[in-house]
């Protein structure tokens, strides 16, 4: 039997009261999310890492979701899709804890564990929040409702790289300086009260959560569940190629969001902190001309189509521009009192806008017609988020092997060839044959 939404059922007025629960758990996680672009480079000259050994910071996090994928579409279809966004919050604040003792100690393991914890528990809010938002309401529109969370999301990773900023990253010692003990632990205690703060803050979105009168989704009893209901999904093409869709899309949102700040790093950008928010503006403006085009003007696939186009197209500028060029810079910065910045990096931020309808438009294009597997296809999809390990360690070898900071980003390529082949053609398959 098919799963259903409560809130189909009644006027259409109420999908709107969701929407704000949904959203908000958007929010909490584009806030744990983006924050990995802002840290990384951070926690590069704090520790003194390579970028080989920095690539492991946001890798675990992602590596989480091989872990906890399955096991948690298990736990919502126990508990239910509310109870499992409040278990996935409280995971998470439980988590960002761990990062004052990683601080204290300054011992990169411990970043790495508390990374791994806080990527379990926003799998299970993940694997919870998005087919909620999905079910919702009409399939066809489904892309627009992801839209509008994913700039609930994109917001968040706007304003939080430039908070951790002006928080956090104080004083500084400019890329190249050999730093001391004393401004080592000047940088360490200044991640203690913010992720006290952040701990705080997504417990009470976890009481939000568990305690909110909203509708939950809704499934017969007779659904099936366990290893055969996920060999059955897995025997749907359309669905299987989604998973890998998503999973190089991570990757390449991984590598355009986060690792544009160690590539400032590496070119002597001193705001090097602050370059997530760049991508996720760009990807900000992605999603609202989504909302204003689909479906009326443009459908989901079409989307698809245009953003594996639009990504190859912007990484063959990435990897052939000038860092002595600034001419995107003098023509949409610099006007209006911006900075300076390289013709290469702000392409690596305008891959934000090439990836923004990605996600929004294979979610809906892999759970098609599922029916009651819905439940178990979001949970491997999910599992797909893992991609977002291999991207960052895909950069970190690339420049390891020789390719520079710049030319490793080649490794983008196949990502959007396979992306631009599930638009055309992976999408519509239902049979292997």
């Amino acid at each position: 039997m098919e799963a259903t939404a409560e809130i189909e059922q009644k006027p259409q007025h109420s999908i709107w009261l969701p929407m704000v629960l949904a959203g908000s758990m958007f929010f909490i996680l584009g806030c744990i999310t983006w924050l990995n672009g802002a840290i990384t480079p951070f926690l590069q000259q704090m520790l003194e890492l390579t970028p080989l050994q920095a690539s492991f910071i946001i890798s675990s996090f992602y590596i989480a979701v091989t872990i906890a994928g399955i096991p948690s579409a298990m736990l919502i279809k126990r508990v239910g899709y509310k109870n499992g966004m409040a278990i996935g919050c409280t995971i998470m604040a439980a988590s960002a804890l761990l990062y004052i003792p990683a601080a204290k100690m300054q011992m990169i393991e411990i970043f790495l564990f508390a990374q791994l914890l806080i990527g379990v528990g926003q799998t299970v809010l993940q694997t919870a929040v998005n087919p909620y938002v999905v079910k919702m309401g009409s399939e066809k529109s489904a892309a627009v409702r992801v839209c509008i969370m994913g700039l609930l999301n994109k917001f968040a990773g706007v304003i939080v790289p430039i908070a951790f900023a002006a928080v956090v990253v104080s004083g500084v010692v400019a890329d190249g300086e050999q730093l001391s003990q004393a401004q080592k632990d000047a940088m360490a205690n200044s991640l203690i009260l913010p992720y006290i703060a952040i701990a705080g803050l997504i417990f009470v979105f976890a009481l939000f959560a568990k305690f909110s009168p909203l509708p939950d989704l809704v499934f017969d009893e007779g659904e099936s569940s366990g290893k055969g209901e996920i060999k059955e999904a897995l025997s749907h093409p359309h669905l299987v190629l989604g998973v890998i869709g998503i999973a190089l899309y991570v990757a390449v949102e991984v590598i355009a969001a986060d690792t544009i700040g160690s590539y400032a790093l590496a070119i002597g950008i001193a705001d090097y902190s602050v370059m997530t928010s760049y991508t996720m503006a760009c990807m900000l403006i992605g999603y609202a001309i989504g909302i204003a085009l689909i479906p009326k003007y443009m459908s989901q696939q079409n989307a698809l189509v245009m953003s594996g186009i639009a990504g190859l197209v912007t990484v063959a500028a990435v990897i052939l521009g000038s860092n002595d060029s600034f001419v995107i810079a003098n023509l949409v910065l610099v006007p209006f009192g911006g900075p300076q910045l390289p013709d290469p990096l702000l392409c690596i931020a305008l891959l934000g806008f090439a990836n923004a309808m990605v996600w929004p438009a294979i979610w809906p294009l892999a759970l098609a017609g599922l029916g009651r597997l819905t439940g178990t296809a979001s949970g491997l999809l999910i599992m797909g988020i893992a991609g977002g390990a291999l991207g960052p360690l895909l950069i970190g070898l690339g420049n390891v092997a020789g390719l520079g900071a710049q030319g490793a980003y080649a490794v983008m390529i196949p990502s959007y060839l396979f992306i631009l082949f599930y638009a055309l053609k992976g999408h519509k398959m239902r049979s292997w044959k």
